[in-house]
């Protein structure tokens, strides 16, 4: 004989938020980060000369014309004496209208025009710097804009600078690790920070009467590197 029976069946439900099983995100590193600058001095091999020659005419044509031929006189003389690997390119050149302006106000009136043509020497024999000078001055320059002195070749010295840029800011983030017991671990990044090169400058007048005495001085590359290492 069959028996029958009845009963109530509970069904128990469990909720798994998503992602519980996922492993918890890794807790990045203590680290440290320092940044160190250097400079790195060396002696110039070129200098770069800004030679202008500037005419002033009641017309602009008369002004372009004399200043044509005043500045290939210059020219003319710079190649004649300059060594063979002396570079000279023209850099800008402009003819301009020159104002007089009423004190009472008013429009203002052109009284005649200037032209200006300059032209870059580049030299990588510093002991005719001088001597390039005087030559244009006395052939019909009369601008001597700037003397700058620089590198044929700046990456040796910026890598040197680099070096001891690199050096420097590890050794700080060690001073600072050790004042807190720890000690340094691996690096976690390096960067450059923008070089420069900082060239000396002279100014120089036309119509010395002596030698014009030129000084190089010295170059100056700085580099800036700032390291992020790990904590132990």
């Amino acid at each position: 004989m069959l028996k029958e029976s009845s009963g109530l069946w509970l069904i128990a439900t469990v909720l798994v938020p998503f992602g519980s099983w996922a492993q918890p995100a890794a807790k990045p590193p203590a680290s440290v980060r320092a940044t160190a600058d250097a400079v790195v001095t060396v002696k110039p091999d070129q200098a770069r000369i800004d030679i202008g020659v500037v005419t002033q005419a009641p017309t602009a044509q008369a002004a372009a014309t004399q200043n044509a031929s005043q500045t290939q006189a210059v020219l003319d003389k710079l190649h004649a004496a300059a060594s063979p690997k002396t570079d000279i390119k023209t850099i800008s050149y402009s003819v301009s209208p020159n104002y007089q302006y009423p004190r009472d106000g008013g429009k203002p009136t052109i009284t005649g025009y200037t032209a200006n043509n300059t032209v870059e020497v580049t030299t990588n024999d510093l002991n005719e710097v001088g001597k390039l000078i005087d030559i244009a001055t006395a052939g019909g320059a009369n601008q001597v804009q700037g003397l700058r002195f620089g590198l044929q070749d700046e990456k040796p010295a910026r890598a040197q600078a680099l070096r001891a840029a690199t050096r420097e800011a590890r050794s700080n983030a060690e001073a600072m690790a050790a004042a807190l017991g720890l000690s340094l671990g691996s690096v976690i990044s390096l960067e450059q920070g923008s070089p420069q090169v900082i060239q000396p400058r002279m100014m120089a007048m036309a119509g010395a009467q002596v030698a014009t005495p030129v000084e190089p001085g010295a170059v100056e590359v700085h580099a800036t590197v700032t390291v992020t290492i790990a904590l132990q």
